[in-house]
């Protein structure tokens, strides 16, 4: 089912980046394909459970692709979708923005 989207463009970006763990998914995944497991090392301090919920909102949003592999035990990978390796420049400019400003306000 999929969820009305708001009018504005900038506020339609921020609902689907609008948690710190998507971006932090994103950034990663950007990188490439990653485990479960990798990601939530990657990604730093965040619960299983608040991984997964962002994960599968991010794959109900088109975001991010989900593999299941038929192994025993499951290997599941995650990698970003073309719709979410548009967000690159933003996740980017995001970078630069946290580079510029920490060398200016660096106590």
């Amino acid at each position: 089912m999929e969820r009305e989207l708001p009018a504005c463009p900038v506020e339609t970006t921020l609902l689907m980046i609008s948690d710190k763990w998507k971006v932090l998914i994103l950034r990663d995944l950007l990188n490439g394909t990653m485990r479960f497991s990798e990601l939530r090392r990657s990604v730093g301090n965040v619960s299983q459970k608040v991984l997964t919920a962002n994960l599968r909102q991010m794959e109900r949003d088109g975001l991010v692709h989900r593999e299941v592999y038929p192994e025993v035990p499951p290997r599941v990978e995650y990698s970003l979708t073309e719709t979410g390796r548009t967000l690159q420049p933003i996740i980017e400019a995001m970078k630069d923005w946290g580079t510029q400003y920490k060398a200016e306000h660096a106590a």
